[in-house]
């Protein structure tokens, strides 16, 4: 069953917006709209028209209402209220793979903690064909509105799934026949990674990295290397460059 976090959270933005209202799984309560809003532009003409066809309440409410729904996030004169957002079981991920025809590539995230970037990570999933993310229920930022605006729409395509222990994951993983590769200083360069077969990309936090008895469930470590004085990279970089780099190998030219 799907874990539920407050009776109600937000979607805001308009691409997110649409994304939503697109996806049937998501139960949606009620529409806002910023009052004077201009009806001619084409994302808010999908938005009403989405909305009407599922019979959704849509209330005009002023910028001041949504500036403080949103937290005074930019939220592009629209906010969706919606049911908890849903969360995926690790099963699921399997299916979602089996779905497209393709062995699975996951990501898993520890010790993220910043919703900007794990909504980040999950728009670059999204474009890169990773067919789900997961993560822990501790020490890890969940499914936000702020998750849901960085993603521009992606969370409605990658399913995430939030695991009470990630070594017992991994562990299931393997016995899946998952080989699971993780972020390091030292490793092999990332540009030999092989990602064609199932496979999981573990990415830890800029700060701490991957925690220690995580790392220890590794079947290969990969580095990114870096001249600069900098050496580390934003935890949604680094992913990105990795799960790129197993688009790469799975879909060669």
């Amino acid at each position: 069953m799907p874990n539920k976090q407050t009776e109600t959270d937000f979607i805001i933005g308009r691409h997110p917006v649409v994304a939503a209202l697109r996806n049937r799984d998501q139960e949606i309560n009620k529409v806002f709209l910023q009052t004077g809003i201009s009806k001619e532009d084409r994302t808010i003409q999908a938005i009403l028209q989405l909305a009407k066809g599922r019979h959704l309440v849509i209330a005009n409410v002023p910028k001041a209402k949504l500036d403080l729904m949103s937290d005074r996030q930019n939220h592009q004169g629209v906010i969706l209220a919606v049911a908890p957002f849903k969360y995926a079981t690790i099963d699921d991920l399997f299916a979602h793979a089996q779905e497209r025809g393709e062995a699975p590539f996951f990501v898993m995230l520890d010790n993220v903690a910043d919703p900007h970037n794990l909504g980040s990570i999950l728009r670059t999933a999204d474009a890169a064909g990773v067919h789900g993310v997961i993560i822990p229920k501790h020490r890890s930022v969940g499914l936000t509105a702020t998750v849901a605006k960085t993603a521009a729409g992606a969370m409605e395509r990658v399913p995430v799934a939030r695991v009470t222990n990630l070594v017992n994951t991994i562990r299931e993983l393997k016995e899946r026949g998952v080989w699971i590769f993780g972020t390091d200083m030292q490793g092999t360069d990332y540009r030999r990674w092989n990602a064609q077969g199932a496979v999981t990309l573990v990415i830890g936090s800029e700060g701490k990295g991957i925690s220690p008895l995580v790392k220890q469930k590794m079947d290969e470590l990969l580095t990114i290397p870096m001249i600069g004085d900098i050496q580390s990279l934003n935890a949604a970089v680094a992913a990105g460059l990795l799960m790129y780099q197993g688009f790469n190998s799975r879909h060669p030219l």
